[in-house]
């Protein structure tokens, strides 16, 4: 069976849960036998886009590097997972518009949570005065105005999350109903 590829965009703050949905996805789309590629906004700064700083310029520069290889991935029947903060929406419309097969997923996630949860140690650091222009703190964040879905993570279980995204999926007709069902039972087995 052809793959037909498409790029989901996971977008929102640091510590939203971006990386671990980014993962979860694609471990369940893997049991349906997808081809998954995750490009991680960490990963890529230290491989594709190191000596970016976090100007505008250079977090613009860093969104279009990750929207030029989920295209390449996506044209070739992979599905690309972006899991990048990607703060301005004018950057993320230029990604839909360069990918074409492009869903929007933004992990909304309340800014006093993700201080709390704090995975990468990065708000301690901002609270320290050691990092300056974080995004959601001293430097914007422009949320999605018409993703095509809100997983809230501070309220919704990781897999409640990842259901949402799956059905989205198969109403978009990215999947199909009987493939993501046949997933969900090999998974429970």
């Amino acid at each position: 069976m052809s793959q037909k590829g498409f790029t989901l965009w996971f977008t929102g703050l640091s510590g939203a849960g971006k990386s671990t949905l980014a993962e979860a996805v694609a471990r369940r789309l893997r049991t349906l036998e997808r081809k998954v590629e995750i490009l991680d906004g960490d990963v890529v700064r230290t491989h594709l886009s190191k000596g970016l700083g976090f100007s505008r310029e250079d977090r613009d520069t860093n969104i279009k590097r990750i929207a030029f290889v989920c295209d390449l991935l996506s044209r070739n029947g992979v599905i690309a997972i972006s899991a990048a903060i990607s703060p301005y929406r004018e950057a993320r419309a230029w990604a839909r518009e360069q990918i074409g097969e492009f869903v929007e997923v933004y992990v909304k996630c309340p800014l006093d949570v993700c201080r709390e949860r704090d995975v990468k140690g990065l708000y301690k650091l901002v609270d320290e005065g050691k990092i300056r222009h974080f995004t959601g703190v001293d430097d914007p964040y422009e949320p999605p105005e018409n993703p095509e879905l809100i997983v809230e993570t501070d309220k919704e279980t990781l897999e409640e999350s990842v259901a949402r995204i799956f059905a989205r999926l198969v109403e978009l007709g990215y999947l199909v109903p009987e493939e993501v069902a046949a997933g969900v039972a090999a998974q429970s087995a």
